[in-house]
């Protein structure tokens, strides 16, 4: 919690949603100069700049229900819904894909958790579920917001993925002899 003590939740909120704004607006730059046509990326860009402009802090805070958790762990499956139709119909993706994947997946089982924790369980004191949550769901938004930006396999997730793959692959031949 030392990040939103320091920062505070809505200058946390306002960085990511601003990050993914830029993202959205260096994508659009890009996509003008014809380099990155026919993929994913600039559709990508645009759903989580609209994503994380519906679900800023700010909104939800004005909101009448009490559970902006789970209310963000709906966003993000809605997000990813999108962002998988979008994939569907173009048939091309970028690098960034995975990681948007990956990364949305990630803190909506950390949004979810910390529904269960607060309002389910009701607990109110600080723990270490909170201070993972605060570091990972912030370490993530910024690594999309790069991987928007850059569009590369910087963390090695693609590699990840065809090894992955491929060793399952070789094992399922090995089960048909």
């Amino acid at each position: 919690m030392i990040l939103t003590e320091f920062f505070g939740l809505f200058s946390l909120s306002a960085f990511s949603m601003w990050g993914f704004l830029m993202t959205f607006f260096f994508n659009v730059f890009v996509y003008s100069l014809d380099v990155k046509r026919g993929t994913t990326l600039l559709l990508s860009s645009f759903i989580m700049m609209i994503s994380y402009t519906l679900s800023d802090y700010f909104y939800t805070w004005l909101s009448m229900r009490d559970s902006i958790y789970l209310d963000w762990a709906l966003y993000d499956v809605a997000t990813i819904a999108a962002l998988i139709c979008i994939y569907k119909i173009i048939d091309k993706t970028t690098p960034s894909f995975l990681y948007l994947i990956i990364g949305l997946s990630i803190n909506s089982i950390f949004f979810f958790c910390m529904y269960l924790d607060i309002y389910i369980f009701e607990n109110k004191e600080p723990w270490f579920l909170w201070d993972v949550y605060t570091y990972t769901v912030n370490f993530i938004d910024l690594v999309m917001i790069v991987v928007l930006i850059v569009d590369r396999d910087f963390l090695g997730l693609h590699k990840l993925k065809s090894k992955t793959l491929s060793y399952f692959k070789s094992n399922d031949t090995h089960k048909l002899i």
